[in-house]
């Protein structure tokens, strides 16, 4: 049984993915709608709209402790993310604002200006270590509200003059605006970029990520860095069994065509409300492949949704595990893809002078 909270009944929902608001876990109560009889024709309703607050972070950069992730440090400069992923496994994260995973996390946004002027100060400690950083691990950090306030641009600026090393995941096409300050990166080695494809089926990608750029866009941009001589990864993540898999080939190999020369996958993973959400988007839309979809899913994780297991849960066992792994690593080498991340130089990281300040000469 999927239990959900409607959507507002006042208003009508237009290119999101959620079809309702699940309550937040740490809620001492559940929401429901109840029509009162007076709503106007559907069409008549306002639509609903995305709402953004900013948000003064005392901190910028967040340490990352999960063994089976390849570095140690993010920046997130929203919380919520616009592009409304349907399977986000970033959704929950919305619960620790009162908020639901569901269209809140959509609609409901948290922009961090001040995060550059953090990061900077955060560098310049005395204390700091330097190693990559993780951008796009957990929202996006090119959905569509950063062509207002340009936080990601910001935070690139910082990291280019300090020559800090930086692995990008995104699949917004607004990365191109700052191949101004990636193609000099990538020169010195400090840059790469991830671009998840989860579909080439137009159809399918609007209604898993509406407000996300078309499959077709989104090759144009992994062509567009690549010219630029920015190393670009082709993500097929994530893999929806039973819905995506059969695609797995064609979208490494559209991806390879465009200018990508390494390549991942990961298995959709959907831990806590991200299940319910998921189900009720499947039944809405795809209510033959339920069953399919889920039941592969459940063999994948020892009979559940969903397993937290490190090393496991992004790529799920069994059978059907392995053939999906063995279908990747076939195709990469037929493609000459690489399943390594380009490496990123550390011995560049440099502290600027301050504004005003003279290099001592002993």
């Amino acid at each position: 049984m999927i239990e959900q909270c409607d959507a507002p009944p006042h208003l009508r929902i237009k290119g999101r993915a959620a079809l309702a608001n699940e309550t937040p876990r740490f809620e001492a109560h559940t929401r429901e709608n109840i029509s009162d009889g007076w709503e106007a024709d559907l069409d008549d309703l306002p639509v609903l709209r995305t709402e953004v607050r900013e948000e003064r972070v005392r901190s910028a950069i967040n340490k990352v402790r999960s063994p089976d992730l390849p570095f140690d440090r993010t920046l997130n400069p929203y919380r919520g993310c616009e592009h409304g992923c349907i399977y986000c496994f970033a959704r929950p994260s919305h619960a620790y604002l009162n908020l639901s995973p569901g269209l809140d996390f959509e609609t409901k946004l948290i922009a961090r200006p001040n995060m550059p002027e953090v990061l900077e100060h955060e560098l310049r400690a005395r204390r700091y270590t330097v190693a990559p950083m993780a951008i796009g691990s957990n929202t996006d950090p090119y959905q569509p509200i950063e062509k207002e306030y340009e936080i990601m641009r910001a935070l690139l600026d910082v990291l280019a003059r300090y020559n800090h090393p930086v692995a990008i995941v995104t699949k917004g096409s607004l990365i191109e605006r700052d191949i101004d300050i990636l193609a000099p990166m990538a020169a010195k080695g400090l840059v790469r970029v991830g671009i998840s494809v989860t579909s080439l089926d137009r159809d399918l990608s609007r209604k898993l990520e509406p407000r996300v750029p078309a499959p077709a866009r989104r090759l144009a941009t992994i062509r567009r860095l690549a010219d630029a001589g920015i190393p670009v990864r082709a993500m097929v993540s994530p893999m929806v069994p039973g819905l995506t898999d059969h695609e797995m080939e064609q979208i490494l190999e559209a991806c390879h065509d465009a200018g990508a020369r390494a390549a991942s996958w990961i298995m959709l993973r959907l831990p806590r409300e991200v299940s319910p959400l998921f189900q009720a988007w499947l039944a809405q839309h795809y209510p033959n492949k339920v069953e399919k979809v889920m039941g592969k899913l459940r063999d994948m994780h020892g009979g559940k949704e969903y397993s937290t297991d490190w090393h496991k849960r992004m790529r799920g066992e069994g059978p059907y595990a392995a053939l999906l792994g063995a279908r990747f690593r076939q195709a990469c080498r037929r493609m000459g893809l690489s399943e390594k991340a380009a490496d990123l130089r550390c011995d560049l990281f440099e502290v600027p002078l301050e504004n005003g300040r003279q290099m001592a000469l002993f």
